[in-house]
């Protein structure tokens, strides 16, 4: 952590004992994204300076490297196999009408923040289960304008023609699904309020709804979720940031987030709450990386993966008089840690009939210690523990395959201080620091489980179920949509 010349404590300007929390959480939104993070294609000069006012922080993990389990973990603390969020019947993450979701007694930091008199809302999307038991208003959310799970999981033209999807599915070794035949629908709160919208407008119209709530509820304080589409495919954005991108669709992408960010700043400065205010960025796993598009330099790999490029993530945090400005933080810190984090700050206490993984990084990131309060961080794809990290060092001990294809088992150390990029394996220069992350490794599988040794987890909780789960729309051609397909074939 690097202390800028004359800091030395965080200053006492009277603040308000319980502080608004701003939380934006991107999507797919890569490493290397960022101006501040080292992007050369992309501005952003909202989070840029946001960043300089705030803690930039280098090593900040989400606890999965796909969506459902990565946005389940922060909001409860939790790693996704301790809420049963690690499969889904099989799949990585929630689909349309799966009767799965996060179960009605897990307490997430809404529900903590709203119990003790926050006006709570949420924008944007969820991706929690789209069931009426597993909704964000069931989950200590006030009220919600947003998008049930991503949004390539509307309508769109097929990426194969028939004969592809059956050569495909041959070199797999499994059937190809069906591309989804579901309207995407925008819900207010538990209704369905459009089908199939102009994902282009959506994120002005989530704007629009964070303003009014603020505006509304300047006077006590709030917890405002704004959880972005971008930059998941597909890429809907408006000609202005269009415009002036220098690396296509995904560049304008990026410029609205930037956009976003700049107007919800702009709006807390002009209700007079900028002092009263913490505000937390990041993005809920790494890029896809695809060429020419999302980066996660310099980190390997990508979405979906254990590589440091699928779950090390951008986090800046703003709090003029709370959080230190302009330091870079190297303390290893997972998104779990927010969860904790937040509710120290906003005098609320942590459940206490459970295990919460998140730890309280307040000091850290109020520039009190450089220290992290985790010894272990554990990578999980799924049910399969794949990695873990102590210090500077990661040890690898399996390895999923492409498209769901069988992994297989690998011991690969790498020192990630000096080797950021995991590009040398030093396992064999290192036998005790091997044997010791490999003893976390053992203690993991107890407790958390282990889909690839077999190991149940001897303190995991169940996700939520329903019988008869029903989809949230149907497809009606009758029905006047503003595209009855969305014509890009492009999904994340």
């Amino acid at each position: 952590m690097s202390n800028p010349e004359g800091f030395s404590e965080i200053r006492d300007l009277n603040l308000r004992e319980q502080p608004n929390i701003v939380l934006i959480n991107c999507d797919d939104l890569g490493y290397g994204d960022l101006g501040c993070y080292g992007s050369t294609v992309h501005d952003t000069p909202a989070l840029d300076r946001m960043a300089a006012e705030g803690v930039l922080l280098t090593d900040f993990y989400m606890a999965s490297p796909v969506c459902s389990p990565s946005r389940g973990a922060m909001l409860t603390g939790c790693y996704p196999a301790r809420i049963g969020f690690d499969s889904f019947d099989g799949m990585r993450v929630l689909f349309p009408g799966m009767g799965i979701g996060l179960h009605p007694d897990e307490i997430t930091i809404a529900r903590l923040l709203n119990d003790a008199g926050y006006a709570t809302a949420m924008v944007g999307k969820w991706h929690c289960g789209d069931q009426p038991e597993f909704l964000p208003t069931r989950h200590g959310f006030d009220q919600w304008l947003g998008l049930p799970y991503s949004n390539d999981m509307g309508i769109q033209p097929d990426l194969y023609t028939p004969e592809e999807r059956v050569e495909l599915s041959k070199k797999l070794g499994f059937e190809l699904p069906e591309p989804l035949r579901i309207p995407l629908p925008l819900m207010l709160d538990e209704a369905v309020i459009e089908a199939q919208p102009d994902q282009a407008t959506l994120t002005s119209r989530y704007l629009q709804e964070s303003i009014r709530f603020m505006r509304d509820n300047r006077d006590r304080p709030f917890f405002l979720y704004f959880a972005h589409m971008y930059v998941h495919l597909p890429i809907y954005v408006q000609e202005q940031f269009a415009a002036i991108s220098r690396n296509g669709p995904y560049g304008a992408a990026v410029a609205c987030i930037d956009w976003a960010a700049d107007v919800l700043l702009h709006e807390l400065a002009e209700l007079g709450l900028d002092d009263d205010t913490i505000v937390i960025f990041t993005s809920d796993n790494g890029a896809l990386a695809r060429p020419g598009e999302g980066s996660n330099a310099p980190l390997r790999a990508n979405k979906g993966t254990t590589w440091e490029g699928g779950q090390r993530v951008p986090c800046i945090v703003r709090g003029p008089g709370r959080i230190a400005a302009g330091i870079e933080c190297s303390a290893m810190a997972t998104a779990m840690d927010l969860y904790t984090t937040i509710a120290s700050w906003c005098g609320v206490n942590v459940p206490d009939d459970r295990i919460i993984d998140g730890r309280d990084i307040s000091d850290v990131l109020e520039g009190k210690t450089a220290e992290s309060p985790h010894e272990a961080f554990y990578y999980y794809s799924g049910s399969s523990l794949e990695a873990v990290r102590s210090g500077k060092w990661k040890l690898h001990v399996y390895k999923s395959g492409h498209y769901g294809s069988e992994g297989a088992p690998t011991e690969e150390l790498y020192d990630l201080a000096a080797d950021i990029g995991e590009t040398t394996d030093v396992a064999a220069d290192h036998p005790v620091v091997v044997a010791r992350l490999r003893q976390l490794i053992d203690l993991a599988r107890h407790d958390l489980g282990d889909g690839v040794t077999g190991v149940e987890g001897a303190r995991c909780r169940p996700a939520g179920r329903v019988h008869d789960p029903v989809t949230l729309t149907t497809f009606d051609p009758s029905h006047p949509y503003y595209m009855a397909e969305y014509d890009l074939a492009d999904r994340g």
